[in-house]
């Protein structure tokens, strides 16, 4: 027994001297704990939480420096904040409100193109984009939504913070410096900018005036898969999350028939724990698939999430984001061909 012992702990001190095996081990305990974290204490969105430990997890990056950290929780409320503020003060005014939403999509996606920080990018988008369609139904939906997000963004950003600590990184990680923020006027950002907002507008424009809360999600895959407004660019971007999204669904209904069979909160987290850890083993290893396995873990969150009712349709909810996914890229290349055939047509300038 004792021989047992000494052969195990030897394995686990080798195991958390491997970078690859530490990487993997934090991504699977670090997702398994904020699910149980956001689970037991339930506040607004707190599903959030497990979604962005798992976004923050699965980059191949050092640990956040306390400024950094600072820095990303202050870019969370800026970006929630204009938002916010954009919303309120100018859904009531709906000619108005259309002409800034196409100014803000540009100057958002024109920031970007400059070199700005993602993290920016990404809350400020999705507030632009989110808070529009609740602020129809109520303000006060589109704030306590606000503040739910704000929450579950800053526990993930302190949580990935602190699990460093707990399980470190055994090599230094070097990686190449951003190009820096250009802070003068940018033709090429601005052109990209321009073509990016030309695709995304009218979806936003359409699900916005009418209210089309049921195409939420392609509007925001759209708008997100135009980051980079090259037809192979948006094309590569909706077709690697179909694929994640049928890989996390696949996953997700073999977890869900499991709770199915055994309904423990227990056994919840012990499953979420050992998925965790086979999709962290997959994102930091050598597979050539290892790209979709960070978005599958997403997926997998999101649909356990929506269908823990006992009136729940799992197969439903997995189809209908593929539908929503799928209709987003058909929606971006049809857009984007257009604009390459006859607005930015290379073989006469804009």
């Amino acid at each position: 027994m004792s021989t047992n012992r000494r052969t195990y702990t030897l394995y686990i001190k080798s195991a958390l001297q491997d970078a690859m095996m530490v990487r993997q081990l934090r991504f699977g305990v670090g997702v398994a704990i904020s699910a149980a974290i956001a689970y037991i204490f339930n506040w607004s969105l707190s599903f959030l939480f497990p979604i962005f430990t798992t976004l923050l997890l699965s980059m191949p990056v050092p640990q956040m420096t306390p400024k950094q950290l600072a820095r990303g929780l202050l870019n969370t409320v800026k970006g929630f904040c204009f938002g916010l503020i954009f919303s309120l003060a100018l859904l009531k005014f709906p000619p108005i409100f259309l002409i800034l939403m196409f100014v803000a999509l540009f100057n958002i996606y024109y920031y970007l193109n400059r070199g700005g920080s993602f993290w920016l990018t990404l809350m400020t988008m999705l507030s632009t984009l989110i808070l529009p369609m609740l602020s129809y139904m109520s303000d006060g939906l589109a704030i306590g939504f606000s503040l739910g997000f704000v929450a579950s963004a800053w526990a993930a950003m302190i949580f990935v913070y602190l699990i460093y600590f707990i399980l470190p990184d055994t090599e230094k990680i070097t990686l190449p410096s951003p190009p820096p923020f250009k802070n003068v006027y940018s033709p090429v950002a601005a052109q990209l900018a321009l073509k990016s907002t030309l695709v995304a507008f009218p979806i936003v424009a359409y699900c916005i005036t009418f209210a089309r809360v049921d195409l939420l999600l392609t509007m925001i895959f759209a708008a997100m898969f135009t980051l980079k407004p090259e037809l192979s660019a948006g094309k590569e971007a909706g077709r690697n999350s179909l694929i994640s999204t049928v890989l996390g669904g696949l996953i997700a209904f073999v977890f869900y028939w499991a709770l199915v069979a055994i309904p423990l909160f227990s056994f919840f987290i012990i499953l979420m724990f050992g998925i965790a850890l086979y999709v962290g083993v997959n994102i930091y290893s050598s597979n050539p698939n290892a790209k979709y396995y960070g978005s599958a873990m997403t997926c997998i969150i999101v649909l356990i999430n929506g269908n823990m009712g006992a009136d729940s349709d799992f197969v439903s909810a997995l189809i209908s984001r593929i539908f929503f996914i799928s209709l987003a890229i058909l929606y971006i290349v049809v857009a984007l061909r257009v604009l390459d055939a006859f607005v930015f047509n290379k073989n006469k300038p804009l």
